[in-house]
Parts: C-alpha cells; structure tokens; sequence
C-alpha cells in the first residue's frame, strides 16, 4: 500500500515562498503505475489542482498558479516538494499529495493533508 505524508511550515508570511514534501513510501515515484499531484483546498471551497509531476520527471501546472509554482523531485529520497512563491493570504488552505493511477484513472492515495495558513 502506498502511504504519503506531508511536511512543511504552518505558517507562511505573505511575500515569502511556500515549502512542502510529500514523502512517499509503498513504491517509487519513479514507477510508471503513478504520477504525483499536489491538490489544496481553501478555509470553505473546494479542492483546487495545483500542478503535477509525471513518473517521468516532467512536470504540469495548473495555468492560474503556474507563475509561481514549482514542483520538483528527489528520487533519492522518494520525495516530491511543492513550492509556492509570493504567496498572500489567498493561499491559506490545506495542502494534500496524492497520487493518480495512471491505469484505474484515479487518485489512488492521499495524505492527511496539511494545514498552511498566510499571515504576518
């Protein structure tokens, strides 16, 4: 069973760049079964798509955040780090990684998800 977990500051100030991994345990981010999300979801809104990295290594954002996203990748580690940059109060949600089957076509795991509130 894939397990992944997310990590990162609580709080961002505005203006400054949002960090978060998700590490990932079960399989390699490499397989070619997966690709590796980053999804958040806002205090009271629904669930925004923020960008993907493949199994390949290459990468898609969604184009509202696609200025300020960068979403890279340590196979080393079997990790995947989202970053977020110039980020106001808007941001504040919780973050999640998940992983789509690439077969199934679905989100197969989630992890619990984090909180990151913007604010000085």
């Amino acid at each position: 069973q894939v397990q992944l977990q997310e990590s990162g500051p609580g709080l961002v100030k505005p203006s400054q760049t949002l960090s978060l991994t998700c590490t990932v345990s079960g399989d390699s981010i490499t397989t070619n079964s997966y690709n590796w999300h980053w999804i958040r979801q806002p205090p009271g809104k629904g669930l925004e798509w923020m960008g993907v990295i493949y199994y390949d290594g290459s990468l898609n954002y969604s184009p509202s955040l696609k200025s300020r996203t960068s979403i890279s990748r340590d196979t080393s580690k079997n990790q995947f780090t989202l970053q977020l940059s110039s980020v106001t109060p808007e941001d504040t949600a919780v973050y999640y990684c998940t992983n789509w089957h690439r077969s199934a076509l679905r989100y197969d795991y989630w992890g619990q998800g984090t909180q990151v509130t913007v604010s000085s």
